[in-house]
């Protein structure tokens, strides 16, 4: 009888590992990985310089619609300037829907780790709603909105909800990967700043990758963004490692 109920518990536990280790196999299955790295010549998000010559890795995990990403950015020209960035989103025929945590160092000495009576100094919260059409015209609107950070107040106190709204639409040509793109802030700003509606990026991108050997190619691409709001332009060249 006890012989009985060891074996019974021993094929037991033999189905119940059996079973975990398909629903392990079917879930790892599931996860895509994806990173890499780039160099750039120059930093500049939404129209704004933020660094010069800087490194920039990410790196990202996806299940089914869902993923969580991580990206960085350290400059190489001994400004001290740093960032971390954390994504959680949501996309689906089309639609998506993100939140993303900003680490700037380098405007101040913040930690990382600062507490919440610091105001989790230089952290801010993003909120990010966008859709792009169908791949016979895939244009893409994406709205911005920055809902927590000390530098997203105005001078007396209150939340400016600082906003960026970018249109974006991709294509071809012979072979190099382009597009062209505007985006502006609808309202007055403090992360960007603005005092109104403002154009702060109309950007052509180019990418496309220089063959080497039979067995490695280079990922190149380049950026031409111009910010009529401060009346400035960059030129920006990058390399992509993956």
């Amino acid at each position: 009888m006890k012989i009985s109920t060891l074996k019974k518990k021993v094929c037991l536990v033999i189905i119940l590992s059996s079973l975990l280790s398909t629903v392990q196999i079917k879930a790892q299955s599931g996860i895509e990985v994806d990173f890499g790295a780039d160099l750039v010549s120059s930093y500049a998000w939404r129209g704004f310089k933020q660094a010069g010559a800087s490194v920039q890795p990410g790196i990202s995990a996806s299940v089914a619609e869902f993923s969580l990403s991580a990206w960085g950015s350290t400059d190489l020209a001994g400004e001290g300037k740093k960032e971390v960035d954390f994504t959680a989103a949501y996309e689906k025929s089309g639609f998506k829907v993100a939140v993303t945590d900003y680490w700037w160092d380098g405007e101040s000495a913040n930690r990382y780790f600062s507490s919440p009576n610091e105001g989790f100094a230089g952290h801010y919260l993003e909120a990010t709603l966008g859709y792009t059409l169908p791949e016979a015209f895939p244009l893409s609107l994406t709205w911005n909105t920055f809902l927590l950070g000390k530098g997203n107040k105005k001078e007396n106190g209150d939340n400016s909800y600082s906003t960026y709204i970018e249109l974006a639409y991709p294509f071809s040509v012979k072979g190099v990967d382009m597009g062209i793109s505007a985006g502006f802030t609808p309202w007055e700003s403090s992360v960007y700043p603005t005092s109104g509606f403002k154009f702060t990026s109309i950007a052509l991108s180019a990418a496309k990758s220089i063959k080497i050997n039979d067995s490695f190619s280079l990922p190149v691409f380049a950026n031409i963004i111009a910010n009529p709001a401060v009346e400035d332009i960059h030129f920006v060249f990058g390399i992509s490692i993956k």
